[in-house]
């Protein structure tokens, strides 16, 4: 195998792009050497996990400032360094990585929540005995994701991808003694995988179609208009161009990784992790790879869009965000436990992301992805404060009046409680999640979607109202007494909740930051947004929305302590409701009796045929060869060996007999002699008188 590595000399390569491989490559040294760590050596294993974090986030850091830097002097917002990994006959596959906005933001946030999340871990983990195994894991992962991150290659992207989804079957089962745990893993793995095959035919097709693996190349791309024009013209089935058909199987991938429907239902058991695996993976980073995926192939899934801006690809896309947006929040109406009910908010605020990348783009999409990564990996740290206060408890309705227990924790959460239902303009769920709202309600196919995430959005409101109601206020209904997380726990609780609070700021309509950095463009601020009535007209709907949501969910909750045992408000007034959603709209069972059925009964026929039908030919083809066996051993034991014990016999005898002959004494020899001469005389008379 010919390696070389080379850069493009058609492609814009700064000096700081060649280093950006430092970004994954030292949480994934860090996982190296943490594996040969023993179980005792706990100190060590943590400061190498946060140390090789801590150099990751400067790496990526450097390169935000690099690429701020480029945006305000009108450089190129794109450098690329591309390899050759390995030549074959004519063809080479090359891998690389890139810097460009989207990768520079998101490796910035990925770093940075990652590193509060691994001091976090120091305290929540700090009583397990496998506490040097389990930062041996999150730096892997944390590696992973940022190969992720920074890929110029699908392919490398799809190495880098399969390493998370690696990692999160071992962080998920990292309690594997707990049948509940394992279980979780197997059927995040496997679901996953159900989009990753999918995925990987998208790459293929992708590669015959294009000839390279490349996001960007200097025109050459798959990501660039050469490529994407040729996709455009070459048909697929059902009517669709292969760039259409290509965009939906990678979307599959990304639907598998970001707990979209129908593949939604691993997210929720994957709460059987620590908590930090639950903030780090199904919060900020795992399950944003999927939406990131999309952002990253975004002029794939855009290409050949019509007046209204649309594909395909992305009205799939967007029905499908805003069926799982709704679909979610309703089942996290009817959960207890506490973890769960931020799981499938998650589920419900990537299918937000999603729907905001099919109708508003890549910014309208990645901008929620950001704030969400902060507040949401908040409300996950702080549902483990609370566990870890409440001595393991996770069901909301044996808690209570925490407010005064635990402050420290209580504060950021409600701040991250608010920015998860989008307070209006004090906190960053407000200003990223109706941006995608403001761009649904102007979407030219149909307004459906966006009357689905309005929707989602008062149940948002409502089932969060409802939690922090349990958890925070009320009278406490556990057993002994919560007490308030050490420093390191709440430290980080502390920061987050502050982006939280701040973070929405860069994407306002007076100051589109984030926007203008994403595209490159000029940034003005434009105070007079303010005043255009369609931003009083959001402000309202927003306000409605929210204080709906709000204030039922305190007017049902709000300072009540009813007992464990006790069925909910919302049960008593709707119970068939209520056991619908409580029970996840039996979805679990529906794939129980049909997919997994099916693969059930399959594995009996699999089974069947491998003893009766593969097993019954392989026993057969045994008895004939041995049978054949036992033939040759009667030919060779009696008709090849006896002939030729007979023939040796023969032999034997008659050297026996030449053996008396040779004595070796000459009298005897001499009267042979005489004994012949005579008779042949004899013969010779006989013969001559005839």
């Amino acid at each position: 195998m010919q390696v070389t590595f080379m850069t493009s000399s058609t492609l814009a390569t700064g000096p700081l792009v060649p280093w950006l491989w430092l970004i994954p490559a030292l949480p994934m040294i860090a996982a190296g050497f943490g594996a040969l760590l023993k179980q005792g050596q706990r100190k060590a294993a943590a400061l190498l996990a946060i140390g090789s974090m801590t150099g990751s986030l400067f790496v990526a850091l450097v390169a935000f400032s690099y690429e701020v830097a480029g945006w305000k002097s009108h450089l190129p917002p794109r450098e690329v360094f591309n390899f050759t990994w390995f030549e074959f006959g004519s063809s080479a596959v090359s891998l690389g990585w890139l810097l460009d906005p989207l990768s520079a933001a998101m490796a910035l946030m990925v770093t940075f929540v990652g590193l509060l999340i691994f001091i976090y871990s120091v305290g929540y983990m700090a009583e397990d005995e496998n506490f040097t195994r389990f930062f041996c894991f999150l730096s892997l992962f944390a590696g992973g994701m940022l190969g992720v991150v920074i890929s110029n290659s699908i392919l490398l992207l799809f190495m880098c991808w399969e390493i998370v989804g690696l990692t999160s079957y071992l962080l998920i089962g990292f309690w594997y003694h707990k049948p509940s745990a394992a279980a979780a893993a197997k059927k995040a793995f496997l679901t996953t995988r159900v989009g990753d095959v999918f995925f990987l035919l998208g790459i293929v097709w992708l590669f015959s179609q294009t000839g390279t693996l490349l996001f960007y190349n200097g025109g050459a791309g798959s990501m660039e208009a050469p490529a994407l024009a040729a996709l455009l013209q070459q048909p697929a089935a059902w009517g669709l161009t292969a760039a259409t058909a290509i965009g939906l199987l990678i979307f599959a991938g990304a639907a598998g990784k970001s707990g979209q429907l129908p593949l939604h239902v691993w997210l929720p058991d994957a709460m059987e992790g620590p908590t930090p695996v639950s903030a780090l993976i199904h919060a900020a980073t795992m399950v944003a790879a999927g939406v990131y995926l999309i952002a990253r192939v975004y002029p794939l899934m855009a290409a050949g869009a019509g007046v209204n801006g649309s594909t395909v690809a992305l009205t799939v896309v967007t029905w499908v965000g805003a069926a799982t947006a709704l679909f979610a929040a309703l089942i996290a109406v009817a959960q207890n436990d506490i973890k769960r009910i931020l799981a499938y908010s998650t589920v419900s605020q990537l299918g937000y992301m999603m729907a905001g990348l099919g109708i508003g783009g890549v910014v309208v999409g990645m901008f929620h992805l950001i704030t969400h990564a902060f507040f949401k990996s908040l409300l996950f740290m702080g549902a483990g404060s609370v566990i870890h206060g409440c001595h393991e408890e996770q069901d909301v309705r044996k808690m209570g009046g925490l407010r005064h227990e635990m402050p420290k924790t209580f504060l950021p959460y409600a701040a991250g409680m608010l920015a998860l239902s989008g307070f209006p303009l004090f906190f960053s769920g407000f200003w990223s999640k109706d941006a995608i709202l403001e761009s649904a309600n102007h979407w030219d196919p149909s307004r459906v979607p966006y009357f689905m995430m309005v929707a989602a959005a008062v149940l948002t409101a409502f089932y969060m109202t409802r939690q922090v109601c349990y958890v925070f206020f009320g009278k406490w209904r556990g057993h002994g007494h919560a007490h308030e997380s050490p420093r390191v726990m709440t430290g980080p609780l502390a920061i987050l909740g502050f982006f939280a609070v701040t973070l929405g700021f860069i994407g306002t309509p007076a100051w589109p930051w984030f926007r203008a950095f994403l595209e490159n463009t000029p940034l003005h601020l434009e105070m007079h947004a303010f005043a255009e009535s369609g931003f009083w007209v959001l402000l309202a709907t927003s306000t409605v929305v929210v204080g709906l949501g709000l204030g039922l969910g305190w007017w049902l909750y709000g300072n009540k302590s009813p007992e464990p045992e006790e069925p909910d408000a919302l049960e008593k007034a709707m119970p068939w409701a209520w056991a619908v959603l409580r029970d996840k709209f039996y979805i679990d069972e529906l794939y129980g009796v049909t997919f997994i059925a099916f693969y059930k009964w399959w594995a009996r026929v699999a089974d069947w045929l491998d003893r009766r039908v593969w097993g019954g030919a392989v026993a057969l083809v045994i008895r004939v060869f041995g049978l054949l066996a036992h033939i040759n051993r009667f030919l060779d034991a009696e008709i090849v060996n006896g002939a030729f014990d007979k023939s040796c016999d023969e032999i034997a005898s008659g050297g026996g007999i030449v053996a008396r002959i040779q004595s070796g004494r000459v009298q005897s020899y001499l009267r042979y002699l005489a004994v012949g001469v005579v008779v042949l005389a004899a013969i010779l008379i006989w013969s001559s008188q005839r």
